[in-house]
């Protein structure tokens, strides 16, 4: 009997609905003319113009900064909920685990001005501080969930093996828990840094004077057609890290051996 190629079709018209955008943009990154409109050769030279760009190398040190508070505090923070949720069952825990899943579903302007009214309430200064801050309330839902996900397949049957013989609770997580879940925790830290060092809209909200973030700096330069060149070569370099991290992250959530 023959197979239907309808599965197909879909999928390979789902990939060129998804990606024909980015190959285009990345395409016209290397385009000599400024327009998009007419190809005009290739060249280099729109990556070139992005080391001469002051604010956009501020820019980038700024979400670099942010994305990496926030992606270390995310994990210490996610992991503690995550072990908080795994070996305390109660009615309880049910109303934590829903607010430790609510900011993954709240919308990002709504969390924005929520951020930004509590800020204001406790007399912060908006700043690269307030932003950090902010990057953490979202991502520790993130790093929670994956650390969960590694959780349920966790052999809880090494650490009782080391508790016998007389390693102290201490010892038991740092050398025998932590090892093993290390993977889960990055890949969960892996994926706040992406979703911290992309975010616009709570940054827009949060952010001060002088603290403009690579997403708020673009958006303002997308206003300006003159640099539209430049944008698609940052975006370009932008699409390759969030890939490269994207791929260590399923290889770090992928199962091992021994929990199949």
């Amino acid at each position: 009997m023959k197979k239907s190629r309808l599965p197909f079709a879909t999928l390979l018209l789902v990939l060129v609905f998804f990606y024909l955008p980015i190959g285009f943009l990345v395409l016209n990154s290397f385009n000599n003319s400024r327009y998009a409109s007419k190809w005009n050769g290739f060249s280099t030279r729109w990556y070139e113009r992005l080391t001469e760009r002051d604010d956009l190398v501020a820019a980038l040190g700024n979400s670099l900064k942010i994305a990496t508070g926030a992606s270390l505090a995310s994990m210490v923070l996610g992991t503690a909920a995550a072990f908080a949720l795994r070996h305390r069952a109660s009615k309880l825990q049910d109303a934590h685990r829903l607010l430790v899943a609510v900011p993954l579903v709240l919308p990002d302007i709504l969390m924005g001005m929520s951020l930004l009214l509590l800020f204001i309430s406790f007399g912060l200064k908006l700043s690269l501080f307030t932003i950090t801050l902010a990057h953490i309330t979202f991502c520790l839902s993130y790093v929670a969930l994956v650390v969960q996900a590694r959780l349920q397949d966790f052999d809880f049957n090494a650490v009782e093996a080391a508790r016998d013989l007389g390693a102290t609770k201490l010892q038991a997580f740092v050398k025998v828990t932590l090892p093993l879940l290390a993977p889960g925790i990055l890949a969960g830290g892996l994926l706040a840094f992406t979703l911290s060092i992309d975010d616009y809209v709570i940054t827009y909200f949060v952010k001060g004077p002088g603290s403009d973030t690579l997403p708020t700096l673009v958006y303002a330069m997308i206003k300006k057609s003159k640099d539209l060149p430049v944008i698609n070569a940052l975006s370009s370099i932008m699409l390759l890290v969030t890939f490269a991290v994207v791929a260590v992250s399923q290889r770090l959530t992928r199962p091992t051996p021994s929990s199949i």
